[in-house]
């Protein structure tokens, strides 16, 4: 007759497996959490060039608010000053005095230093300040457009075009031939140690969500002149 119970040993044995068992399942259970939230984190962050790009996005909308003032400007129509005035403090604030200042601080000088893309490093800083001179006159003129000056008003419309006409070149050669170079000049850990430099110094000027801010207020900019509806510029079939 087969004895249907386990001797002390067989049993110390089975017990000890299944604990085993047990514990190589938890492990790998806590493991694939482990690699669900590493994946969740990495798709959290943002790289160097996807972050100054998106900034771009934010200079992009803020050029519309231009061209839109400096085809009324041109038509003789009113133009809205404080408006005018909001758009150019945030080119001063956002791209300025931060967008700007990263690739000044943290791209132009690696570059710079591998022997890359010098010569469009220097016409870049060249632009980065003709760019600060307009934003002031600007954001000065802006302040005049209640007094209908007919020549102020062309200064301000030439101003405008100025900008419009450098700045769209500007970061188009720089999303398309700076950004993606930048791999080549630094680390895989220290492009993506840059892009967390990039993040901490956003929130430590803006806070946590710094870019969302600019991104609302370009928004509001856009709602109070007639440009938000993004439809209005499809063409007619």
């Amino acid at each position: 007759m087969v004895d249907n119970f386990l001797k002390p040993r067989e049993w110390l044995w089975t017990m000890g497996a299944a604990s085993a068992g047990a514990l190589l399942v938890g492990c790998r259970r806590a493991g694939r959490e482990e690699d669900e939230e590493s994946d969740e984190e990495k798709a959290e962050e943002i790289s160097p060039a996807e972050d100054l790009m998106r900034e771009h996005g934010v200079l992009n909308r803020i050029l519309l608010i231009y061209e839109d003032a400096w085809r009324k400007l041109g038509a003789k129509k009113d133009v809205n000053p404080d408006a005018l005035g909001h758009a150019a403090g945030i080119i001063r604030k956002f791209v300025e005095d931060y967008h700007e200042k990263l690739e000044e601080d943290h791209l132009f000088p690696r570059f710079e230093k591998a022997g890359k893309l010098t010569d469009l490093v220097g016409t870049l800083r060249a632009q980065h300040r003709a760019g600060r001179r307009l934003t002031e006159q600007v954001a000065g003129l802006a302040k005049l457009l209640a007094l209908k000056n007919a020549g102020d008003r062309q200064k301000l419309r030439d101003v405008l075009g100025a900008f419009v006409r450098m700045y769209r070149p500007h970061e188009a050669r720089e999303d398309t031939v700076l950004f993606p170079a930048l791999r080549t000049v630094v680390s895989a850990h220290e492009y993506g140690a840059l892009g967390e430099q990039f993040e901490d110094t956003e929130h430590k000027l803006f806070g946590e969500d710094g870019f969302e801010k600019y991104v609302d207020e370009v928004a509001g900019l856009e709602k109070q002149l007639g440009l938000y509806d993004l439809a209005q510029f499809t063409p007619p079939a």
